[in-house]
């Protein structure tokens, strides 16, 4: 991200000093330079408003001022600016000032007498490292914008995802690599038995519960296989003599570094027997 030179030059600068003498010194040298955007007060009073107003990209400001000193335009430009950055350089020929002035949020110190060579150069670095922070700032509130709208996408396809499920099946089903069911929607546990740990169901010489146990075996084979399998026809004899069928889909799930972490599907009860 690299700042162009005449978006430097284009940048909105307010000087604020109560010598006139100064205000025309340093609106010749930045009109000598190339910046083409250039406003001054010598009222400290009217700071905060004017820069409410413009957004300035840079204020040079004077520190030794009657009535309202620089100290005190900073403050309220902290307190009534909703800006995190504090774009401005102080102008002070009292050493001791700068640190104090550094504290309250300034960015930078131009040392009176001018060193026009000096005033150049800080300027100049100062609206580069604050142009790079608003293009920072507008990147972000882009980007929160597309996450916050990827988001209710996501939500929205997820409610429709969810609708379309219990409109076509009986439940929705989520497994875990070891078999354990993570998460149920629908009467799975009624349909499977309080018992049963994992779809694939007990092994080969375990009680069935009354499953199909060809059906399965089958069905752990292909769990086992890791592959998906889809209206696959699973039998329940019940104790009353009748024999509910279900049909089940499901596919394996896989975590972005390709390791398996279980299973997820649908199924329906199709037809009970006698």
């Amino acid at each position: 991200m690299k700042v162009l030179e005449r978006d430097i030059f284009a940048a909105s600068i307010l000087v604020v000093d109560d010598q006139q003498a100064n205000i025309l010194l340093l609106e010749q040298l930045l009109a000598e330079t190339g910046y083409i955007e250039v406003s001054t007060t010598t009222n400290p009073a009217q700071v905060c408003a004017l820069h409410r107003q413009h957004q300035y990209d840079l204020i040079l400001l004077d520190l030794q001022m009657p009535g309202m000193d620089g100290f005190q335009v900073m403050e309220g430009l902290r307190t009534n600016i909703k800006d995190d950055y504090l774009p401005v350089i102080v102008l002070t020929a009292q050493p001791g000032h700068k640190l104090r002035a550094l504290q309250m949020g300034a960015k930078d110190f131009i040392s009176k007498p001018f060193d026009l060579a000096e005033v150049r150069a800080r300027i100049h670095n100062m609206l580069e490292v604050r142009l790079l922070y608003r293009r920072l700032e507008a990147f972000n509130r882009v980007l929160e914008q597309t996450v916050a709208e990827r988001t209710a996408e996501l939500r929205e396809s997820e409610a429709r995802y969810r609708s379309l499920t219990e409109l076509a099946s009986d439940w929705y089903w989520e497994q875990d690599e070891s078999g354990a069911f993570t998460k149920v929607s629908g009467p799975v546990l009624e349909m499977l038995g309080i018992q049963v740990e994992s779809l694939a169901g007990p092994s080969n010489d375990a009680p069935s519960d009354g499953w199909n146990t060809q059906d399965r075996a089958f069905l752990q084979a292909i769990i086992a296989a890791r592959e998906p399998f889809l209206d696959f026809v699973l039998s329940h004899n019940n104790a009353d003599g009748t024999q509910r069928r279900f049909r089940v889909s499901g596919e394996p799930m896989f975590n972005r570094a390709c390791r398996f972490i279980g299973y997820r599907g649908i199924g329906v009860e199709f037809s009970t027997k006698k």
